[in-house]
């Protein structure tokens, strides 16, 4: 299914959720962040679609999901997650999430950790770590942008800090890898700006939550990245001491999309690690 078709709805939590599925085998729960389809690139990489059943979705208050008012919280979106599993009739799946969506997927860990086999952690965001108030405020033009009613300038700024490359060379790489998502993140940017970043700023999670999380992990993460993920990466090595880690030459956090075969591949070497069958 490609990035601009109809896709089905589940009706789950009072709201409804675009969600596809495509290959066959265990399951796997893939949660984007502000590219509402960024794991697009993963679906066509025949280490994962080849063996696995890669279910996609739009969170709420992104393309035809429910747009839900502010506030929506990271444990809200972790609720919607596990409703979506149980309404496709899954009742443990592997979960694959890159940043706020690897909020999301830690999140539903804890919530509901019968139904997590795995946990999958692209470039997990944080911002309690200690470079995250810098990052804060190298991203305070885009929100300087937003407040001014510039959704489109307060992306711009936004991708370009997180990607690590100017907006020309950033929405080039979107636009190759996922037609149609950047002006899809300017339509949904009430979502990314005023409510899902105040979301992840008031999420707690430490070294007491981490602790809770007792399934496999895998923490990827690009070379080339911002010195944000570079923390919680240290911070997840520190707190978790069975996590896998997995680093990607040449990357940053836009990693999925720069280099989505070794991405693939790491996913796929963790997940065959751990089959459904083999515990």
């Amino acid at each position: 299914m490609t990035h601009t078709q109809a896709r089905p709805l589940a009706r789950v939590n009072g709201v409804d959720l675009e969600y596809d599925t495509t290959g066959q085998g265990e399951p796997v729960l893939l949660i984007s962040p502000v590219l509402a389809d960024g794991f697009l690139p993963l679906l066509s990489q025949q280490s994962l679609a080849g063996r696995y059943r890669l279910i996609t979705y739009h969170r709420r208050g992104w393309m035809g999901s429910t747009h839900s008012p502010a506030p929506v919280t990271i444990a809200d979106h972790a609720t919607d997650a596990a409703a979506l599993l149980t309404h496709l009739g899954i009742p443990r799946a592997h979960i694959v999430g890159h940043s706020s969506g690897a909020a999301v997927g830690a999140q539903l860990a804890l919530f509901k950790p019968e139904c997590v086999h795995t946990l999958g952690l692209l470039e997990l965001s944080l911002l309690s770590v200690p470079a995250g108030g810098a990052f804060m405020r190298k991203v305070g033009p885009a929100f300087e942008a937003y407040a001014a009613r510039q959704p489109e300038t307060a992306l711009a700024l936004f991708m370009s800090v997180v990607s690590g490359r100017d907006w020309e060379a950033c929405r080039t790489l979107i636009d190759s890898r996922i037609p149609g998502a950047v002006d899809a993140a300017v339509r949904d940017a009430d979502t990314f700006f005023g409510v899902e970043l105040p979301a992840l700023g008031s999420w707690t999670f430490g070294a007491t939550e981490a602790a809770s999380i007792s399934q496999p992990v895998l923490s990827v993460l690009g070379t080339k990245t911002e010195q944000l993920w570079v923390d919680v990466a240290a911070a997840l090595r520190a707190w978790i001491p069975h996590i896998e880690e997995c680093n990607i030459d040449g990357a940053g956090h836009l990693l999925h999309l720069e280099r989505p075969e070794p991405v693939a591949q790491s996913l796929a070497d963790f997940l065959g690690r751990y089959r459904m069958d083999s515990l």
